[in-house]
């Protein structure tokens, strides 16, 4: 059975993304993609919401281009070499981007669904393959977190408060019990907690 894992930097304060949707506050460090991207080939496919994927479709499709680094998604300048190694798995891994009002999905390796069907994800699961990812889409993770879809939430919570933003998590009417299965702390004071639903 496939699972789906979600990987979200969020604020101390709980916010993966300012009001205004801004990652400017991401406290960048290369272990955390270099822990990411290890553990990639056990996923083959991403699932996206209309406003993140047209902000990775921006960016990670360039970010192998010109050399053996990568600029840094979050600004500030820096370029390594984990960044664009993480773009190259990007770029060439299946997309489903779940979207009414998106007419086109140009990157790369994308599909475009109208809607997301909880029955359909399910069946996504049966079928053979590897895991599946979310990546931001606080919409998609509310709904497939409301249908308890979701077996995997990592989190790689920051050492910022923000006091205002987006939560991850909206929407959903029942809560929902999880077990710890990791806390790894890292040098930039970020800490990745990975939580599974009982099963």
């Amino acid at each position: 059975m496939r699972r789906i894992v979600t990987f979200d930097n969020v604020t101390a304060d709980g916010y993966f993304a300012g009001s205004d949707g801004n990652l400017a506050w991401v406290v960048q460090d290369d272990e955390i993609y270099k822990t990411s991207r290890e553990r990639s080939p056990d996923i083959d496919t991403i699932l996206f919401g209309r406003r993140t994927y047209e902000l990775f479709a921006g960016f990670w499709p360039q970010a192998v281009d010109d050399s053996r680094a990568a600029p840094d998604p979050h600004g500030g300048g820096r370029r390594s070499a984990v960044t664009r190694d993480m773009a190259t798995w990007l770029n060439d891994t299946t997309k489903l981007v779940f979207s009414r009002t998106l007419k086109d999905a140009t990157w790369r390796n994308s599909r475009l669904l109208p809607e997301l069907d909880p029955r359909e994800i399910e069946a996504m699961k049966r079928q053979p393959g590897h895991d599946m990812i979310v990546f931001g889409s606080g919409s998609i993770v509310s709904q497939l977190t409301q249908h308890g879809l979701i077996d995997e939430y990592q989190f790689v919570v920051n050492p910022i408060l923000l006091g205002s933003g987006r939560s991850l998590v909206s929407g959903v009417s029942k809560s929902s019990r999880l077990e710890l299965q990791e806390a790894r702390k890292f040098s930039s004071g970020n800490v990745l907690l990975r939580y599974v639903r009982p099963s």
